[in-house]
């Protein structure tokens, strides 16, 4: 199974709501609306043809400069054919959520909530929905880039020394 017969599969399916592919890393990479989100990994896990039926990982990101700043993204992986794919999906923080895959995948549980913990994004449907790493009163999610690296207020360290 090769790259176009992923993509034209997926795209005869969910055309208008893919909103990228990228075939220039190591691995096919969608990028799609979040209503399909779920549609769409169950299309992947559940076709005979593509079976992806293998979630190795779920993971938040965080890029500030864009217009939907809060980013999840899915590596699915199809055993049988040693082929793997990425799926992206990206939200607001005004509106961080994305439904949840452990109707799919039970591996889903504790990385969404591993996800929500560190980037607050929010997982609908999903069962347990808590921190896991992090103590509960915590009000803030810490792998969001919303803070300075260092304190700015420091005269002890000549920024020379390192570069800058």
């Amino acid at each position: 199974m090769d790259n176009k017969t992923i993509i034209g599969k997926v795209q005869e399916r969910f055309n208008e709501n893919v909103l990228s592919v990228d075939e220039t890393s190591d691995m096919l990479t969608l990028t799609v609306d979040r209503t399909i989100l779920h549609d769409l990994i169950f299309f992947l896990k559940e076709d005979a043809n593509l079976q992806f039926n293998f979630l190795t990982t779920l993971f938040g990101i965080h890029y500030p400069e864009m217009p939907q700043p809060l980013g999840v993204i899915y590596h699915l992986h199809n055993l049988i054919q040693n082929k793997r794919i990425r799926i992206k999906t990206f939200v607001s923080i005004g509106d961080p959520t994305v439904k949840t895959l452990t109707d799919l995948f039970s591996a889903a549980n504790w990385m969404e909530r591993e996800t929500y913990d560190f980037f607050g994004i929010l997982f609908e449907g999903h069962p347990n929905l808590k921190r896991i790493l992090n103590v509960d009163y915590l009000d803030y999610f810490p792998m969001r880039k919303e803070y300075p690296l260092e304190d700015s207020t420091r005269e002890d360290k000549d920024d020379r020394f390192f570069g800058r």
